[in-house]
């Protein structure tokens, strides 16, 4: 099974983490809030390469995460859909839970307690 095909566990946390749960897909969705809406746009400050940005932005429209503006053909935009844009609190959750238990308030990595 592809990763980042939709899982049929009963259980939404399940389905949704097979999504969502791709390394990738989270920092494209990141850049998407941060105002991300070209091919290019996405590659800075991922660290990812040009063909995983396509699988993963290919993966993101087809689950309704995000929509290709136009459809078909070069230069197109993805912005968030409505369902994209309900990951709001997930994302801010995510970045107050790092900021909590990964840094030390100035930066720098949080030593293991």
């Amino acid at each position: 099974m592809n990763p980042l095909e939709l899982s049929t566990s009963p259980c939404p946390v399940g389905r949704a983490s097979r999504i969502l749960g791709d390394r990738w897909v989270i920092l494209i969705v990141r850049e998407a809030f941060l105002g991300a809406t070209r091919f290019e746009e996405f590659l800075p400050n991922t660290g990812i390469n040009r063909a995983a940005l396509t699988s993963r932005l290919t993966a993101l429209v087809e689950h309704g995460i995000l929509e290709r503006d136009p459809p078909e053909g070069r230069r197109a935009e993805y912005k968030l859909t409505e369902a994209g844009r309900e990951l709001a609190p997930v994302m801010g959750a995510m970045r107050e839970w790092g900021d909590k238990w990964l840094f030390d308030g100035k930066g720098r990595t949080k030593e293991k307690q």
